[in-house]
């Protein structure tokens, strides 16, 4: 298998092979399958994995360098990456603490298994039943926006459990997609993003054997848990949006070019300039805050990732919806490529959190209240 790590040169290999069909792929809900045996042949799925376990050693801030470039040649593939890939990072931050991770992170090493996430639709509820069993759970659920789950090896998930002594909790653990009882439901029609993959996945009794969960917490309730996936997630995550948005700005100046005549052409793409500025600052900051996986855990930086997700997002949508206007006519045909930029970029608003439950979350913390429950 080819061994090939150095990620900044990669991209720009890998990217315009990558970026051959994306209209069409767009048009007809295509998953990007072909990609992911090209990411699995230069083992990308496991770059963030370090070196002592197998993996290739490379550090949280080259990995969201490497989503941004990708972006720019498929939104897509780059967007079904980063939920992979801000698994992998949690699992590192928290082997590197003292915490489980460590099997997980050689399990990728070894076969390059593609990790599923389903934490942004279960946020602090989860979804689902949960029945005991002997020697564990069955599990029943629908996981949707589940990105890559096409090739999906392990599904990282949780459900609600009355637990008899404790009361209402969720429970976290990983399910193989070869599980007795996972499938999909092949329901991935949507506005924008249309070839990540991101279908329901359905466990229908799902056996999970009590080793099996690797967290247990409160439902309803912030858990310390989510101050490590938040703060490793939303800066790869928003990398992907960010190379969205400096995709479309290249478009528009080049066709603004056409119009230099045009007195209102030096304003739009001075606005476009400031939109796209100011997204990529937030984006920036984000992956200082993460600090190459050393930061301290806590809810000071969690609250500070959040504040700059909501800005990156929204500055996002703001440069692509600048570069259409900047662009002229020209942009509304969907030949050149805008249309589909637009529609992806306004994905960004649905990750963790989305702006109003930020502006709550953000306000209860500096109030000094828990961030999500009024309890």
């Amino acid at each position: 298998m080819t061994r090939y790590l150095d990620l900044p040169a990669l991209v720009h290999i890998i990217g315009p092979r990558f970026a051959e069909g994306a209209a069409e792929r767009d048009a007809g809900d295509v998953f990007v399958d072909p990609h992911y045996d090209v990411l699995k042949e230069h083992k990308v799925f496991s770059a963030l994995v370090p070196k002592e376990l197998g993996g290739g050693g490379v550090t949280h801030s080259t990995m969201c360098a490497f989503l941004r470039e990708l972006a720019h040649y498929c939104s897509s593939t780059a967007l079904a990456l980063s939920m992979h890939q801000h698994l992998v990072a949690a699992a590192v931050y928290n082997h590197r603490n003292g915490r489980p991770g460590q099997k997980l992170l050689e399990r990728v090493a070894a076969s390059e298994v593609v990790l599923v996430s389903t934490g942004a639709a279960d946020w602090m509820e989860s979804n689902g039943s949960v029945e005991r069993a002997e020697g564990g759970f069955r599990v029943s659920a629908r996981k949707p926006f589940a990105s890559g789950s096409p090739r999906g090896g392990v599904l990282v998930t949780s459900a609600p459990y009355q637990d008899p002594q404790e009361g209402w909790q969720v429970l976290h653990f990983p399910v193989p997609f070869s599980a007795e009882g996972v499938s999909l439901a092949d329901d991935w029609r949507t506005l924008g993003m249309r070839a990540t993959g991101s279908q329901t996945v359905i466990l229908d009794k799902v056996f999970v054997p009590e080793e099996a969960v690797v967290l247990r917490r409160a439902r309803g309730r912030f858990h310390p848990a989510w101050n490590v996936i938040l703060t490793v997630a939303m800066p790869l995550i928003m990398s992907v949006y960010t190379g969205v948005a400096e995709a479309a700005a290249a478009i528009a100046r080049q066709e603004a070019a056409k119009r230099r005549d045009d007195p209102s052409a030096p304003y739009l793409i001075g606005e476009l300039a400031n939109e796209l500025t100011t997204a990529q600052l937030a984006t920036d900051a984000m992956v200082r805050l993460a600090d190459d996986l050393n930061f301290a855990m806590g809810l000071d930086v969690t609250d500070a990732i959040l504040v700059r997700k909501t800005i990156a997002a929204t500055h996002v949508v703001a440069t692509v919806e600048k570069a259409l206007e900047a662009a002229g006519g020209a942009g509304f045909y969907r030949r050149t490529g805008l249309e589909r930029l637009l529609r992806d970029a306004h994905g960004a608003q649905f990750h963790p959190l989305p702006a109003k439950r930020q502006q709550r979350f953000t306000g209860r913390v500096a109030l000094g209240l828990d961030p999500i429950a009024d309890a």
